[in-house]
């Protein structure tokens, strides 16, 4: 589904991404690990057009897309939930919601409207409710809700737990199992290893700008060096 090939990319004279490949299947969840600063956020907004990229190639479903506009990545079915949420505060959670739908699927979304809310039933209770008077989690929630209302066949979610109390990252992941489990492939970024790798088919661990390991999630628990370096184990 997803075949990036030796992307470079960054911001003025300096590359944060130093030449990374990696590879995703329909209806897999992959996570790309690593802490703040090794170039997660930059390789989502290279994916999603939002940062070009300087060498390397991106093709989604067979068509190449890196170079494209964002607009056109949306259009193809790529979705991303940005880090920090970036709902519009002052808008009700229904106007975010229909948000969502304005470059993909906004015939339908009636029918999507239904059932964002029926995965999360919180939301429906607070659709006239400023957005920006919602707690975090349901932030969170909201955000994820907008970014399946274009109907992606991808979906990019950067640091969904970040901020959030522990009863509610739990309750973040059985979400993003749940919605997996209806056949969408998520592209997990995250710096929550134990979890991300507790749901997802692959992993990716990210360290300046380059991936250094990769493998089944299972295995990558196991290894020495990410129990080490991430656990302190």
């Amino acid at each position: 589904m997803l075949d990036i090939s030796d992307i470079k990319a960054g911001y003025g004279p300096a590359n944060i991404l130093q030449g990374i490949s990696m590879t995703m299947g329909k209806g897999e969840i992959v996570a790309v690990l690593g802490s703040n600063g090794v170039g997660k956020s930059t390789l989502n907004n290279v994916i999603s057009g939002i940062i070009p990229a300087r060498e390397g190639s991106i093709r989604f479903e067979g068509q190449e897309i890196c170079g494209s506009a964002p607009r056109s990545i949306v259009e193809a079915g790529i979705s991303q939930v940005p880090e920090g949420r970036r709902i519009f505060p002052n808008l009700s959670v229904k106007e975010n919601l229909e948000l969502g739908a304005f470059r993909r699927a906004g015939a339908r979304m009636k029918q999507n409207f239904e059932r964002i809310c029926d995965i999360f039933p919180r939301l429906r209770e607070r659709l006239s409710q400023q957005a920006g008077t919602l707690s975090g989690g349901e932030q969170q929630m909201l955000a994820i809700g907008r970014g399946l209302m274009a109907e992606p066949k991808l979906l990019i979610l950067d640091e969904p737990s970040l901020g959030l109390s522990p009863i509610m990252v739990e309750e973040m992941f059985n979400l993003i199992e749940k919605i997996n489990a209806e056949g969408l492939a998520i592209l997990l970024v995250e710096q929550n290893v134990i979890q991300s790798l507790g749901i997802a088919k692959r992993a990716y661990v990210l360290e300046q700008g380059r991936f250094v390991l990769e493998g089944p999630a299972m295995e990558m628990l196991a290894d020495p060096r990410l129990r080490q370096t991430y656990l302190g184990m």
